[in-house]
């Protein structure tokens, strides 16, 4: 089956991302494989090849909600996958496929799609039973804040600026 023909991306736009495990095996469901996918993601925002907003790691799939830096999305997800499958080979001794051979992109246009899409990777865990709540899951950024980055000023959900000012 031949890869879909990707659209263009940019630097300094945000995208919701998903990266399914090959036949969506549950290959990242012990700690080891998920603790090393959220160190390689830190690395790569560390380096500035992104901004991470969200992020949630489960047992077949990952969630991203990243604005592009230095290098266009698909350079990005090249570097995660391909960093990720070679370290667990070589620090873990796996030494199967582990992501399917593309992954699903959408664009974020609107404070609201992005307030939509963090509450959808916050509750992924929960509604999968997983944990009961958000932060009960430590592969997700609703229990790793301090390390992200900030929302984009555009896509800054409106209420967020309201709620402050509110007592």
């Amino acid at each position: 089956m031949a890869i879909p023909h990707r659209g263009y991306t940019r630097l300094g736009e945000t995208y919701f991302v998903t990266a399914n495990s090959i036949d969506q095996k549950r290959l990242l469901q012990s700690q080891r494989m998920a603790s090393l996918l959220v160190e390689v993601i830190f690395h790569y925002r560390a380096q500035e090849h992104y901004l991470l907003h969200e992020f949630v790691v489960m047992p077949n799939h990952l969630h991203l909600l990243l604005t592009p830096k230095m290098s266009k999305l698909e350079k990005c997800m090249q570097l995660v996958k391909g960093n990720f499958s070679y370290r667990a080979r070589k620090e873990l001794s796996f030494m199967w496929s582990i992501w399917q051979g593309s992954y699903y992109d959408r664009r974020v246009r609107t404070p609201e799609e992005y307030g939509a899409d963090k509450k959808y990777i916050h509750l992924n865990p929960v509604e999968a039973g997983l944990c009961q709540q958000p932060e009960d899951w430590p592969y997700s950024s609703a229990s790793i804040r301090e390390s992200l980055s900030e929302t984009p000023l555009g896509l800054k959900p409106h209420y967020l600026g309201m709620a402050s000012s509110q007592g």
